[in-house]
């Protein structure tokens, strides 16, 4: 159990001396990064401002300003907390960035961080023509921050999200209340496409459960303080994603495309289907895993889908 030294609150002063002391005891720790931070220094920038209620981008000259006792120990107890309970920061702040958006967050989600943020920022571009979007669907929507970055995205759309868990789609209406987009985001609590009523989509795209279980065995703790229906997808981590494979061409526009999230479980997916031509999408800002194919193509293949899932 870390336990600070009783002089850093005399010895640190400002920010930047407890950002440093922050990432410092954060490398000593070995704590796991990931939710939206990748380095200890990163984590750090982001508790110790919101422990004094500044913004992510705030001026450097504020850094270096003499902090007050109280504003000290609000510090030190929240990294306390980061280092001896080992969950995500952002469970710590209530709050997470996706495609630079701000989403409430706790542990009744996943922490938004699929590289499909950048996706939607290009409007998916090339592969629809974005003025014409008229419907997407949002499948394993956790938080909502796909069904509403994509809204954003595209304002003249219609945008359905999806999700089996009760608890994430309480989380996922105060997000879309705090956006303001009830009227352009529908929630449905379905199994995947169970309870949705007929339509056809422009866009289907999903971060489903893709971790097989040894793998989910082995993640650090601060994966495991996340919702675990948000991680495991069977054995080879593949369940949901077959579901979706082979479900998906009845919702799908005939021009339509769909985009799903393996992550880690594209090799598996790729080695059982190696006839299967999936678009492996590639990502400037990093993250890979995630391919898309056509409404024709999931009909052309779809007797390899079912004898999977049989």
């Amino acid at each position: 159990m870390f336990s600070t030294p009783p002089d850093v609150l005399t010895t640190l002063t400002s920010l930047r001396d407890y950002i440093r002391w922050a990432a410092s005891r954060f490398s000593e720790a070995d704590i796991s990064f990931g939710h939206g931070t990748a380095t200890a220094l990163d984590e750090a920038v982001a508790l110790v401002l919101y422990s004094v209620h500044q913004p992510y981008d705030l001026a450097e000259s504020y850094f270096d300003v003499t902090l007050t006792l109280s504003e000290r120990q609000d510090i030190i107890t929240l990294i306390e907390r980061r280092i001896n309970r080992r969950i995500p920061a952002a469970y710590l702040t209530h709050e997470a960035l996706f495609a630079g958006l701000s989403f409430y967050v706790d542990e009744r989600v996943l922490v938004p961080r699929s590289p499909i943020a950048e996706l939607i920022e290009q409007r998916f571009s090339p592969w629809v023509d974005a003025e014409h979007v008229g419907r997407i669907l949002d499948l394993c929507t956790g938080s909502a921050c796909i069904a509403i970055a994509c809204a954003y995205a595209f304002p003249q759309a219609y945008i359905d999200a999806v999700d089996l868990s009760a608890d994430a789609l309480d989380v996922a209406r105060i997000n879309v209340e705090k956006h303001q987009l009830n009227d352009e985001v529908t929630l449905y609590q379905s199994d995947l496409f169970k309870q949705l009523p007929p339509a056809r989509y422009d866009v289907i795209v999903s971060n489903p459960p893709y971790v097989s279980l040894d793998e989910w065995s082995a993640l650090a703790p601060e994966f495991h303080a996340e919702p675990d229906m948000g991680f495991k997808g069977g054995e080879t981590g593949l369940d949901i994603v077959l579901r979706i494979l082979l479900e998906a061409k009845a919702y799908l526009a005939e021009q339509g495309v769909l985009i799903i999230e393996v992550g880690s479980s594209a090799q598996t997916l790729q080695d059982m289907f190696p006839g299967v031509p999936f678009y492996w999408l590639n990502f400037e800002r990093g993250g890979d895993g995630v391919f898309l194919l056509t409404a024709e193509q999931l009909y052309d293949y779809e007797e390899l889908f079912i004898a999977a899932l049989n």
